[in-house]
């Protein structure tokens, strides 16, 4: 009976084992606290010998390791590959400065750079720093009336414009890490190291981390903590060459970028000697609000320093920082700012200057004018002055953007939009309610402005000297900077005086003011916004004010099918919002009648608390080609005629403009001007249609050509770090 004597063998084993468990638990007890003592001695001998050797790796910088049975090399981690140190000077002292703090860097052994801001380009490669490794150094004076150095002047421009774009980011320099030491002097107060505060915020804004505190050195002996602004330095640039040391060992870690004025706090309480030696990155103080109401003081103050109601302040796009607050909380700031001064603006009516406030604070970037109107510099205009391609306007209507001046005769609008690129911080009402500026005014001083921008520019890498000529006398106007520019009492003497000026007028309206636009004297080519197609999408995309926005929103369109000269309907795609209303459009372009139909994916404004769109909501430009050419299919008497990728946006147009079988979308500007002077000598009496001052439209404009829209004349730039979309208009 083998089974049975299995059974038998197998039960005195089990029997045998439960007998003696605790000589088996003892046994296995023993051995794990062998391996545990092991384990702690050899890694304490581990840590022993990277500390003696300066390094994770041993001295040779390398360390065995054994995979599959093959013994490997592994390089040790480089922390900091080199320093890069950019100076804006004057008079010369920063870029001393700048000489022997690369001297000290070379002396570490480390790769160093000495960079003039007058002969970097910070559009073309700041944002390579990201993933460089490389250590930022900024050494920047404070010139005349808070201004940057000449040199600098461009440098500081494009990091303020991208520390408060939308379309950059707050991570946009996420990666970069940097130091910031300012040169000033602190008899001229008000305008106390203002650049390398500038600087050293614009940085953070778009993500940068510090290594450490902001400096300041002071050229008044009196006040400088060391005695001068030498020995500022010095003692900034000691402190800075110890971090650099505890960097490259990896000892250290930068800012975690929720510091207050620069300035790292230690959560932990240091003693003197402790904190100079191991100020390691900690938590920092404070909170989302402070820092918010921080950098909101500051503007304002920067914008006072500036001087008249024209210096405006430098948040370029509050979205980069409402996500942290309730939108109400900054517009008390606001208004509370200058509150006990009556007279900001010019005007004692507390309703006007209030208003005037509040428009003041929040149009940052803009150069306002008058109580109601502002002008800015496009980023196309500024691309094309460097030969990087124009706008889909160019594109599609032959404009040169180096000469185009976008502004308003009206900041106030009656939609409040979800994919409005300005928050909604513009004002919004149904009327007229603003003292109204004289249109002479308003156009003097926003070609005025305008060609101060300009000048801004001579001399910055990459622009094209001819174009920076052409581009001091405006000929084209773009009048869809923000707002309803319809709205505006005196718009046709103000379109009339552009006119005169040889300037050409785009002017765009959101189909809420049907009277207005019958009322409408000859402009260059006429806009209608159709964000939606029927009145349940268009109550939820545009948010209008008016009760009977429906019905004014088909007035409006029926209006525009009375006008001779250019029309054109404008539609913004918004994915899961707009895009499957198709047969609904076709009849709208059926009532209006428009020359030709932009079709244009929206673009992400960044988060808001007015709107919840999210990058989901952004058509690819497939998408957008795809929808174009299902709505042709319903409109017999349209075809695809143009293409510019870049600004994901395609041109339908009548069949008119097809003239023996070549589109002719662009515009014989020369010709509509000529035509519009005659059309008022006669009183009105002489019109003129769309197709008397048609243009043949060049090849690679058109739809399906290779270029997909790019002018060959000009280089397309490709950013080199994230992918990123910045293609907004």
């Amino acid at each position: 009976n083998v089974s049975m004597d299995t059974w038998n063998f197998s039960y005195t084993c089990l029997v045998s084992l439960w007998l003696h468990r605790f000589y088996i638990y003892s046994v296995v007890a023993f051995g794990i606290s062998v391996w545990i003592i092991i384990q702690f001695f050899t890694t304490k001998t581990k840590k022993k010998g990277e500390k003696s050797n300066g390094s994770p790796a041993s001295s040779e910088g390398i360390k065995d390791k054994l995979v599959n049975g093959y013994a490997t090399l592994q390089a040790k981690e480089v922390y900091v590959a080199g320093v890069k140190i950019f100076y804006g000077s004057q008079t010369g002292t920063a870029k001393k400065f700048a000489t022997g703090l690369a001297e000290a860097v070379i002396s570490l052994n480390l790769p160093v750079a000495v960079i003039s801001m007058g002969d970097y380009d910070p559009d073309d490669c700041l944002a390579e720093e990201t993933t460089s490794r490389n250590i930022c150094v900024f050494l920047v004076a404070t010139y005349t009336d808070g201004q940057p150095p000449e040199s600098a002047a461009w440098f500081c421009k494009w990091l303020g414009e991208a520390a408060n774009d939308f379309r950059f980011g707050k991570t946009y320099l996420k990666g970069l890490r940097y130091a910031v030491f300012g040169l000033g002097n602190s008899v001229y107060v008000d305008h106390y190291n203002t650049v390398g505060r500038n600087i050293d915020r614009w940085l953070w804004m778009l993500g940068a981390s510090r290594i450490m505190t902001r400096a300041e050195g002071d050229c008044n002996v009196a006040q400088s903590k060391h005695g001068s602004i030498e020995s500022d330095f010095e003692a900034w640039k000691a402190k800075f060459l110890s971090w650099l040391q505890a960097l490259c060992r990896g000892e250290k870690k930068p800012c975690s970028g929720k510091c207050k004025k620069g300035k790292c706090k230690s959560s932990r309480k240091q003693s003197k000697e402790s904190s100079d030696q191991e100020h390691r990155a900690s938590e920092h103080e404070n909170t989302e609000a402070e820092e918010l109401f921080e950098t909101s003081s500051e503007e304002e103050a920067d914008a006072e320093e500036a001087g008249g109601t024209n210096a405006v302040v430098d948040v370029e796009d509050l979205g980069n920082i409402m996500s942290h607050m309730k939108k109400a909380k900054v517009l008390l700031l606001g208004l509370s700012v200058r509150a006990s001064d009556p007279h900001v603006g010019g005007h004692s009516d507390p309703a006007h200057w209030a208003g005037s406030l509040l428009i003041y604070f929040l149009f940052s970037g803009y150069k306002l004018i008058g109580s109601h109107s502002g002008v800015k510099l496009c980023r196309w205009t500024k691309s094309m002055l460097r030969g990087r391609g124009g706008c889909y306007k160019h594109t599609f209507y032959g404009i040169e953007s180096h000469r185009c001046m976008e502004a308003t005769p009206s900041l106030a609008c009656a939609n409040k939009c979800v994919f409005c690129w300005r928050h909604h911080t513009n004002p919004v009402g149904t009327e007229w309610r603003w003292k109204m500026d004289q249109p002479e005014m308003i156009l003097q001083e926003a070609i005025e402005n305008h060609q101060n921008m300009i000048k801004q520019f001579k001399g910055v890498s990459g622009v094209k000297a001819d174009r920076f000529e052409e581009a001091m006398t405006a000929k084209h106007c773009a009048l869809s900077l923000v707002g309803e520019p319809i709205m505006y009492p005196e718009i046709n003497r103000f379109v009339k005086l552009l006119h005169q000026h040889s300037i050409s007028s785009f002017l765009v309206t959101n189909a809420q003011f049907p009277d207005e636009i019958r009322n409408l004297e000859p402009v260059t080519q006429l806009y209608v916004s159709v964000d939606a197609s029927t009145k349940e999408s268009l109550k939820r995309i545009d948010r209008p004010l008016f009760k009977d926005f429906w019905q004014r929103f088909l007035d409006s369109l029926k209006a525009l099918s009375e006008k001779q000269q250019r029309t054109v309907y404008r539609l913004t795609l918004v994915k899961a919002w707009n895009v499957d209303e198709l047969k609904a459009y076709a009849d709208l372009i059926a009532l209006g009648k428009p020359d030709f139909v932009e079709v244009k994916g929206v673009t992400y404004c960044g988060e808001s608390s007015a709107s919840n769109l999210t990058m989901a909501n952004v058509p690819w430009h497939e998408e957008v080609v795809r929808f174009v050419q299902e709505l042709a299919d319903l409109v017999p008497d349209y075809e695809i005629a143009c293409e510019h990728e870049h600004s994901n946006c395609l041109l339908m147009a009548h069949k008119k403009f097809k003239v023996d079988g070549e589109w002719c979308t662009w515009i014989n500007y020369g010709r509509f001007q000529e035509l519009v002077r005659e059309h008022e000598r006669s009183g009105g009496a002489k019109t003129f249609t769309a197709a008397d001052y048609a243009a043949k439209t060049p090849r690679w404009a058109l739809f399906g050509s290779r270029e997909r829209g790019f002018d060959p004349l000009d280089v397309r730039y490709q950013r080199k770090n994230k992918a990123r979309d910045i293609s907004g208009c």
